[in-house]
């Protein structure tokens, strides 16, 4: 699974630090650093869109980062 979190000024502005923070925990916490291939990237084009965006092999979400948590529990660990 690739799953990718924009950190373009946009979504940098809006919290994306702490949902790398979220996101990198619960791939350590769960041990699923050979299942998630886990990256940022530079703007998603979807600076519009409130929270910060997360792609999911290909599929965009806005996450903010007092969601991250409960989002990688409902998006990511049910398809790895």
């Amino acid at each position: 699974m690739k799953l990718n979190v924009c950190i373009g000024s946009s979504c940098h502005l809006k919290g994306s630090y702490n949902v790398i923070q979220v996101f990198q925990k619960m791939i350590e916490e769960n041990s699923l650093h050979d299942k998630v291939e886990f990256s940022a990237t530079f703007c998603a084009k979807q600076c519009q869109n409130p929270g910060i965006t997360v792609s999911i092999d290909g599929d965009k979400y806005n996450v903010v980062p007092e969601t991250a948590r409960e989002f990688f529990k409902n998006k990511v660990m049910p398809f790895i």
